[in-house]
C-alpha cells in the first residue's frame, strides 16, 4: 500500500524552467531518493499499471512528424491497413485482459477522425468497455463535438502527447501546431475524459527542451492522468533514423523528474523498452515509473514479449496494479445526467438573461 498518505503532494502548476533544471543536476542519488519518497507518498510502490496497445488504423497518415513510420511523407516500407473489423479488435481486448491488462488502448494513423470512423470507434470503446478493461484512444485532433461523443460512449482515456517542447516542435512536426496539441487536451478534459499526455526523448532535443515538454505537462490542470516518457525508436526511413542515441541516464532522470513534478500520475514507460536492458527497466520502476504497455508491438514498433515481463517483474518483486477504475454504467450514466443538466442550466441561465435585457429595453 502507498505509504506516508498524509504526506501527499499537491500538484503544482506553477514550476520555473530554473527549478526542473536544477532537478535533472541533483545528484543521481539524491534524485532517485527524492523521487522514490514522492512516489510511495501516492503509489504502491512494487505495483505496476499495465496497458496492451493495438494499432486499429496503421499508415498513410498524412502528418510528417519526423519520428513515425506512419507518415504518409516517408517511406518506412510499412504496410497501411484499414480500419480493423470492431470483432477482431474485441476479440484482441479479451487475450489483453487474459495477459493481465487493465486497460486497451487503441491507436489510428489519423489527422482527425471522420464522422463515419467516429462511428465505429464508438462502438469499439463500448464493446472493449463490456470485456472490462478501461479504454484509452488516440485518434490525433479531436474538436469538442468528437470528444463528447467518445465520452458519452464511455471512453476513459485520451491519448495525445505534446512530443517535445515548445521551441523544438517545429523541428519535428510542421502540420500541426503546439497550439492544437493543446487545444485536443483541452477538448478532451471539458468532455470529462481522462488525459494521457507525454513526449519523446532522444530525437535531437537540449536538455532544456526535456525541461521545457516537462513543464508543459505539468501546466495542465488537473495533470494528466498517464505521462508517457518515450525513448525514440529510430525506425529507417524517417528523418531521424541516424540521430545520436540518448544516455539511459539522461532518460532515467527525465522519469524521475516527471514523478516529482506530477506526483499523482501514472508515469509509463513507453516506446523505447525493447532497446533497455533489464537493469535500464529496474532503475525506471525505481525512479517511479509505475505503468507499462504489455504486449509483442506499439502500433508498429516492438515492444518486450509478455513473458520477458513477466520474469522481469518476479525477479523485481513488481506485480500488475489491479483497481476496479472502470466506471460502471450507473456512475457513467450518471456523470452524463449531471453534464446535461449543467449544460441546460447553463442555456436556461443566458435566456433568462437575454429576456431581462429585451425587457429592460
Amino acid at each position: 500500500m502507498p505509504l506516508a498518505r498524509e504526506k501527499r503532494l499537491s500538484q503544482r502548476h506553477d514550476w520555473t524552467l530554473d527549478e526542473i533544471n536544477a532537478l535533472f543536476a541533483l545528484p543521481f542519488n539524491d534524485l532517485l531518493f527524492q523521487a522514490q519518497q514522492v512516489h510511495r507518498a501516492h503509489f504502491d510502490a512494487n505495483a505496476v499499471q499495465i496497458s496492451t496497445l493495438l494499432s486499429i488504423k496503421t499508415g498513410a497518415c498524412p502528418e510528417d512528424c519526423k519520428y513515425c513510420p506512419q507518415s504518409g511523407h516517408y517511406n518506412t516500407q510499412l504496410e497501411k491497413e484499414k480500419l480493423l473489423e470492431i470483432e477482431k479488435v474485441v476479440e484482441q481486448a479479451k487475450a489483453a485482459k487474459e495477459a493481465g491488462a487493465s486497460r486497451f488502448c487503441m491507436g489510428a494513423a489519423w489527422r482527425s477522425p471522420r464522422d463515419k470512423d467516429l462511428l465505429l470507434v464508438e462502438e469499439m470503446v463500448r464493446q472493449v468497455k463490456a470485456v472490462g478493461l478501461e479504454t484509452c484512444m488516440t485518434l490525433g485532433m479531436v474538436d469538442g463535438e468528437q470528444a463528447s461523443r467518445l465520452a458519452t460512449a464511455g471512453l476513459d482515456y485520451y491519448n495525445h502527447n505534446l512530443d517535445t517542447s515548445p521551441d523544438y516542435y517545429a523541428e519535428i512536426i510542421t502540420t500541426r501546431t503546439y497550439s492544437d496539441r493543446l487545444e485536443t487536451l483541452s477538448n478532451v478534459r471539458d468532455a470529462g475524459m481522462k488525459v494521457c499526455s507525454g513526449g519523446i526523448l532522444g530525437m535531437g532535443e537540449e536538455a532544456n527542451d526535456r525541461s521545457a515538454l516537462l513543464q508543459q505537462l505539468a501546466k495542465l490542470s488537473p495533470h494528466p492522468e498517464s505521462v508517457p516518457i518515450n525513448m525514440l525508436v529510430k525506425v529507417p526511413g524517417t528523418p531521424l533514423e541516424s540521430v545520436e542515441d540518448l544516455d539511459p541516464i539522461v532518460f532515467i532522470r527525465a522519469i524521475a523528474v516527471a514523478r516529482i513534478m506530477m506526483p499523482q500520475s501514472h508515469v509509463r514507460l513507453s516506446a523505447g523498452r525493447e532497446q533497455m536492458n533489464e537493469s535500464t527497466q529496474a532503475l525506471a520502476f525505481l525512479a517511479g515509473a509505475n505503468s507499462i504497455f504489455y504486449g509483442d508491438k506499439l502500433l508498429t514498433t516492438s515492444n518486450p514479449q509478455a513473458n520477458r515481463d513477466r520474469a522481469l517483474f518476479t525477479k523485481l518483486g513488481l506485480h500488475p496494479e489491479t483497481r476496479d477504475t472502470c466506471e460502471s454504467d450507473a456512475i457513467h450514466a450518471a456523470r452524463l445526467a449531471q453534464q446535461a443538466q449543467q449544460a441546460q442550466q447553463q442555456v436556461h441561465a443566458e435566456r433568462v438573461a437575454e429576456l431581462a435585457v429585451d425587457v429592460s429595453a
